[in-house]
């Protein structure tokens, strides 16, 4: 039955407001009946057990095209055929309130685990979704023609396309289990949430009752390189990149920094695991910017390339800290929980040098073996500021760690020369 909603809002703490309708749900149950869907949608109001809603960043695009006539209200999702590809779980870890605080371990298949529920009139909605598909990237094309890759008809087809299976997440945050990971009062995390987001969910101080949240951020996608059940395999070989997105590297080929050569290292090296029977996997976290978004990381290059001494790998970060009032916003405290999905206990291989991520995947209770930097080889001469600068403070490298006056001389293109 088509249902108009209202214009009207309520923003009230009232006992009386809070639905006999809306499920309870007992984050940690082991069966997804007894811990009860996230219902997010806004189809009908009086079943919304969570703050927020679904598509998280895309949420915005989605109020204009309603606005906008182009969206119908009230539409449903019609989730036929939807099922995943390939079947992932459940793992033990998805049991462990403490292991999933910002995602749900339940959020895929929807229609299958919560089809009763469905049936019954409450709209529930995905937040992970499994398909496959084929990779086309140059860098794996010039692997194979260097012989560091071989076509085998199954990962590899002739063309030289990688066979993936891809998982994306929307993220669904449990409130006293963030709290919980941050090492805060819940009270002060949801006013803080409340006050940084310019008072846009006023659910997060009115209704204390609502302990899971959609936020309004970027989803993570993860990459799997041969058998998915093979993650959860301590004995199988895996090698792994955890990657922060960077959109000017990634996708357009941006030469200041290492991370699209870091990130295609890291997919040729899960690919060539897979071939010798292990298995790769790529996360990929929207976190553009170091967290600070990509209008203060392009102001950060303007002040690195316009300061005095040029742009300096002494200096590297000072400038960030500067612009953004910090050096790095990526909060690493929340990735781990994408791995504990798959059920990954051991990495036998990790493609990174931050610190920050090793720690946040050590504290989870997953193993690391061997931590790989990228090969001297691969970095573009701009980025050398960069990747000088992260040593010195740091980062992982078996390399030379340079200091003082060596890293004052190490510097990036002038300004000037990006008009020319």
């Amino acid at each position: 039955m088509s249902m108009e909603k209202s214009s009207h809002v309520i923003l009230t703490s009232h006992k009386s407001e809070v639905y006999k309708d809306a499920l309870p749900i007992n984050w940690g149950a082991k069966d997804p009946k007894e811990r009860g869907p996230v219902v997010a949608s806004i189809s009908n109001p009086l079943h919304r057990n969570a703050i927020g809603s679904h598509s998280g960043s895309y949420t915005v695009y989605r109020a204009l095209s309603i606005a906008s006539g182009q969206f119908p209200k009230m539409h449903i999702p019609d989730l036929k055929n939807t099922e995943s590809t390939t079947t992932i779980g459940p793992q033990d870890s998805w049991t462990d309130p403490d292991k999933f605080v910002s995602i749900d371990p339940w959020g895929a298949d929807v229609n299958v685990h919560f089809k009763d529920y469905m049936e019954k009139g409450y709209d529930v909605r995905p937040s992970i979704a499994v398909t496959q598909a084929r990779l086309q990237l140059p860098e794996i094309y010039e692997a194979i023609k260097a012989g560091r890759l071989k076509p085998d008809g199954k990962l590899i087809n002739e063309k030289g396309d990688i066979k993936v299976t891809k998982v994306a997440f929307e993220p669904v945050w449990y409130l006293p289990g963030i709290a919980k990971r941050l090492g805060i009062d819940e009270g002060n995390l949801r006013k803080i949430l409340f006050s940084e987001t310019g008072g846009m969910f006023p659910e997060l101080v009115t209704r204390p009752d609502l302990k899971v949240m959609l936020p309004p951020i970027g989803s993570t996608t993860a990459y799997i390189f041969g058998n998915p059940a093979d993650l959860a395999k301590p004995e199988v070989e895996l090698t792994c990149r955890v990657h922060d997105e960077c959109n000017g590297s990634d996708v357009f080929g941006s030469d200041i920094c290492t991370c699209r050569p870091y990130l295609m290292y890291g997919i040729e090296d899960a690919a060539r695991t897979a071939q010798k029977g292990g298995v790769g996997l790529i996360a990929y976290y929207r976190k553009e910017g170091r967290a600070l978004g990509e209008v203060t990381k392009f102001l950060v290059y303007n002040a690195r390339k316009r300061q005095e001494g040029g742009d300096s790998a002494a200096t590297y970060f000072h400038r960030t800290e500067c612009v953004a009032g910090v050096e790095d916003a990526r909060f690493q405290e929340l990735m781990p929980d994408i791995l504990q999905w798959f059920g990954i206990k051991k990495i036998h291989n990790i493609h990174s040098m931050s610190n920050m991520k090793f720690d946040a995947i050590v504290k989870s209770g997953i193993e690391i073996v061997n931590r790989i930097s990228i090969p001297d080889e691969l970095i573009p001469p701009d980025a050398q500021v960069e990747m000088e600068a992260k040593k010195a403070a740091g980062y992982f490298t078996k390399g030379e760690v340079k200091s003082g006056d060596a890293l004052k001389n190490i510097k990036g293109r002038e300004i000037d020369e990006e008009k020319r």
